[in-house]
Order: C-alpha cells, then sequence, then structure tokens
C-alpha cells in the first residue's frame, strides 16, 4: 500500500564527545576543500552544517562528498540556499539491515488466506467460482478466487513497483511486507521499508511513482474485464458500484459499458471489478499529497519549499469532504495522517538537482488522479 513506513527514522550514531566533534569538524572541512568553499560552520548535536559555495558542477557534489564523508563514518545531505550551498554531515550508522524473507513470507501467506476468505463471506458474481461455495471448508474458500487473486497482483504489482525501482538506484530496501485483516477486503495493503535516503528528486520521483503507476496498469485492465462480466439489475437506486462509491473513473468506464443506467438499477459487479475498485481507492489514498505518502513524496520531488503546506491543505479537504458528504471514513482517514503519518518529509541525499521536466509534468497527472480516482463516499 505505502513504500515507506509511518515515520522513518535515520540510524544516527550517538554525538561524539564534545572535544571529539570539535575535531572530526576540523577534519571534515578539510575533506571538504575543493568541493564546497567554506563560509560558515555549525554543529547541532551530532549534526555538521557547513554552508558556503560549489567548486565543482553540481551534478558532481554529491558523489565527490560521499566518497570523501564516509571515511570519517558521515554522509552529507546538499541542499541549495538563497546565497550559497549547505552541506548537513550526519553520522549516519549502518543502514543495511537484516533482511527478513521469513516474515515477508509468512504475511504474505496470511494475507492470501484473508483475501480469499473476503472473497468468499463476501463478493459473489462470478457463477463458476460461486459454485465451489458449496464445497467443504476449506475448499469452499477458493470461491473467493476472483476478487483475492485479482486484488493480491495489484496490491503487488504495486509494491514491487517501489522495490525494483529502488534497487535500480543502489536504495536499500525491504520485501514487500503485505498486511492481513479480518474485514470487509481482507487486507490493509503492504508495504516496504526504504532503509537509506533517496539519491536526489528525480530517484525520489521514481520510487514513489512506480508504485501506483504499476499497480493501475492491472487495475484498469481488471475493472474492464470485471465490467464485462457484471451485469445490470434491479436494486434500489443507492446500491452503487458494487455497493461502493462511484469515483469519476468508476462512473466513466460504466458508462461506456452499460451507458444510461436507468431508475432503480444498478450494477451487480463482478468480484474482479470489486478487487479493481480496491485497488484503485488504495492507489487514490496513496496519491494524497501528504507526509511521506506516495502522494507526499512525489509533492515533495515537485516543490519542498510547498511540500508541507500542500499536505496540510490536502487534509482540510479530506476534513471538508467528510462534512460534505457525511462519511465518516474520511475523518477517519484525515485523523490516521494527523497522528500516524505526518506532514513531514526527509530529503533525499542530493536537494539541488531539480526534478526533469517530463517528470513535472508526469508528477502534475499524478496528484491529478486522486481526483479521478476518489469516490466522495466510498463505503
Amino acid at each position: 500500500m505505502r513504500a515507506w513506513p509511518l515515520r522513518r527514522r535515520r540510524t544516527v550514531v550517538p554525538p561524539l564527545p564534545s572535544d571529539d566533534l570539535l575535531v572530526t569538524e576540523e577534519n571534515l572541512r578539510h575533506a571538504l576543500e575543493g568541493v564546497l568553499s567554506v563560509r560558515e560552520r555549525q554543529i547541532r548535536g551530532g549534526v555538521i552544517v557547513f554552508r558556503g559555495d560549489l567548486q565543482v558542477d553540481r551534478s558532481r557534489a554529491l558523489d565527490e562528498l560521499l566518497v570523501r564523508l564516509k571515511p570519517f563514518g558521515y554522509t552529507p545531505f546538499v541542499k541549495a540556499e538563497p546565497h550559497g550551498v549547505m552541506v548537513q554531515a550526519w553520522p549516519l550508522g549502518d543502514l543495511t539491515q537484516p533482511a527478513r524473507p521469513g516474515l515477508a513470507v509468512a504475511l504474505f501467506i496470511l494475507t492470501v488466506l484473508s483475501t480469499f476468505a473476503a472473497g468468499y463471506a463476501f463478493f459473489t458474481g462470478s457463477e463458476t467460482f460461486d459454485a465451489l461455495r458449496a464445497l467443504p471448508f476449506p475448499a469452499s474458500l477458493l470461491s473467493g478466487a476472483p476478487f483475492a487473486v485479482t486484488l493480491l497482483t495489484i496490491l503487488g504489482v504495486h509494491e514491487f513497483g517501489h522495490y525494483f525501482t529502488a534497487r535500480y538506484y543502489g536504495a536499500a530496501v525491504s520485501l514487500p511486507y503485505f498486511i492481513p485483516a479480518p474485514m470487509l477486503f481482507g487486507t490493509f495493503g503492504a508495504v516496504i521499508r526504504m532503509r537509506s535516503p533517496a539519491r536526489d528528486r528525480n530517484a525520489l520521483f521514481d520510487i514513489a511513482a512506480a508504485g501506483p503507476l504499476a499497480g493501475l496498469l492491472v487495475a484498469l485492465p481488471a475493472l474492464v474485464v470485471g465490467l464485462m462480466w457484471s451485469q445490470v439489475a434491479t436494486t434500489p437506486a443507492n446500491a452503487g458500484f458494487g455497493g461502493f462509491g462511484y469515483s469519476l473513473l468508476t462512473r466513466l468506464f460504466v458508462y461506456l459499458r452499460f451507458g444510461a443506467l436507468p431508475d432503480g438499477t444498478s450494477i451487480v459487479t463482478h468480484p474482479m471489478a470489486d478487487a479493481a475498485w480496491v485497488g484503485c481507492f488504495v492507489t487514490a489514498l496513496n496519491l494524497v499529497p501528504v507526509g511521506q505518502l506516495d502522494g507526499g513524496r512525489i509533492a515533495y520531488a515537485l516543490s519542498a519549499r510547498r511540500h508541507r503546506m500542500l499536505g496540510v491543505a490536502s487534509w482540510v479537504v479530506l476534513l471538508t469532504l467528510g462534512a460534505l458528504t457525511g462519511s465518516v471514513n474520511w475523518f477517519v482517514w484525515a485523523a490516521l495522517l494527523l497522528f500516524l503519518v505526518g506532514f513531514d518529509h526527509s530529503p533525499p541525499l542530493d536537494d539541488l538537482t531539480p526534478l526533469t521536466p517530463a517528470r513535472q509534468g508526469l508528477g502534475i497527472a499524478c496528484l491529478a488522479l486522486v481526483i479521478v480516482l476518489l469516490p466522495p463516499i466510498p463505503i
């Protein structure tokens, strides 16, 4: 579901004694010679800050600094300022943590069971698989396959989109951890853990955007196929899309498939369409530009200065949406964002290199997807 844990914390080595820290500061200043012309230096806890002017091309600056500071156990974070450049030297410890493939596999197996159970309990509409409900337990759980397999594929492709893009950029990243849940959908999604900062804004953007875009490449065809296998029935007019709320996207796809629905009818959806709806909904929640959600990271890559302001504005929009629609779901999501996610974002190592124009356009399109994918009243 998300590419990063709720609040990522750097592994920081405890600060040295003050005398040793002053010696380290002097050593680091000498190490910066030829890369940064230091005008000002400052110690903030265990972090040593240097301000000055670059003496090399900005495209080479980070690589040079990484090589020069590594022998001292420090990692540089480079940021542009109105009158030069700031280099923060963080005493980061070893960011490579032991892999836990056993935990990832165990959680995936539990999520497979919980999503199959959810499909069996709540999602009908496939004649072939509905007939399997007559089998004795646990074989009857196979009736949940159209919903479970579709949803797990969307979530898996989403997370591995993050995973392989992060690996391409050399970032330390965990395997996806699926989260089982005894609820309507059978899962709370999945997460992966980024164990090192992104190199620059372009890498940050690519890692963040790869998950939602990859997931949609599965969710949208699944929605089309699921609607092809769905049908119109005489049901209460407010039944909505398979009992869920319509987004602009699902309303468009339903119209293209069935045309204008007569009064007193709605779509009895195939479980694959239901799973695609969940996949689109999860994608939309992740693209809300708040904190370190996928959308928050895309927003940071677009404009670090406006990131927090955009996050707070988006949070207010969620509260407003809840007040206007009367849907408690938006208040719950807003509370989770406030208390568990927050509005802050960790910078990449290189905050100098701007986002490329192509990524700027794609980033704006990704954030616009939130409007298309979010139903005003989800459930």
